[in-house]
């Protein structure tokens, strides 16, 4: 299985991807350039974390006009699997293939640290093997990563369970309290319709091995490869 990994100029978090995906079973990773114009039929997209374009003017928003763009949204058009992570994730919404929009954090701040999040719901490719109110630990790094959108968008995207994860306590409490951005409605990843589109501002491929602390980010990367599987058969 192909998992295509973009390296946008500033990307930081495209190793430690390619690192997590030699980890999954049968997975291999493939390294896209920016100004690839195809995704060399990869299975998986993967748009990493880090500093596209020096998050000049806002993250993401000069990314979204790489070369490669037109064929991640061909990708994504197939019904493949597409997953944003960090500013990867300000990329899908900079470019519309995902809803909303991730503004400063609002104590403007870039924050790093480990938080809870709470599975939503199981139907996307991302949440696939997790279960519903299931709580992981994982990494945060950003300074721009509350969401935001408008209340008939977050209506759509409660009503058609688009809401992947949302930040809670260790025990999954969702509240002001445990939200570590300002992220309206505590939300931390969302999907499109379809459950092929995913974004989310935690770091999943961070905590794929013991070494790391623990394994948590595995629930969520092994979604895609066990979804993808199961459609093959």
């Amino acid at each position: 299985m192909k998992w295509g990994i973009v390296t946008f100029p500033g990307s930081n978090c495209d190793q430690d991807m390619a690192d997590a995906v030699r980890l999954l079973p049968n997975a291999q990773p493939i390294r896209l350039w920016h100004k690839d114009t195809d995704t060399q039929n990869v299975e998986v997209l993967v748009l990493p974390g880090g500093f596209s374009y020096g998050d000049y003017l806002r993250s993401g928003a000069i990314a979204r006009f790489s070369p490669i763009m037109q064929a991640v949204e061909r990708h994504a058009a197939s019904g493949r699997p597409l997953i944003g992570i960090c500013n990867g994730f300000q990329v899908l919404v900079e470019a519309g293939l995902l809803p909303g929009a991730l503004l400063h954090n609002t104590q403007r701040q870039f924050i790093c640290s480990d938080v809870h999040v709470r599975v939503e719901q199981t139907q996307s490719v991302l949440t696939h093997n997790a279960a519903v109110g299931q709580v992981l630990r994982l990494p945060i790094a950003h300074g721009e990563g509350r969401y935001f959108a408008p209340d008939d968008t977050l209506k759509r995207l409660e009503n058609q369970g688009q809401i992947l994860l949302r930040y809670c306590s260790a025990q999954g409490l969702v509240n002001e309290a445990h939200n570590p951005n300002g992220s309206t409605n505590n939300i931390a990843g969302i999907c499109n319709e379809a459950g092929n589109i995913c974004g989310l501002m935690p770091h999943p491929e961070r905590v794929m091995h013991p070494n790391m602390g623990h394994t948590d980010g595995r629930t969520l990367l092994e979604s895609v490869a066990s979804r993808l599987n199961l459609l093959e058969v």
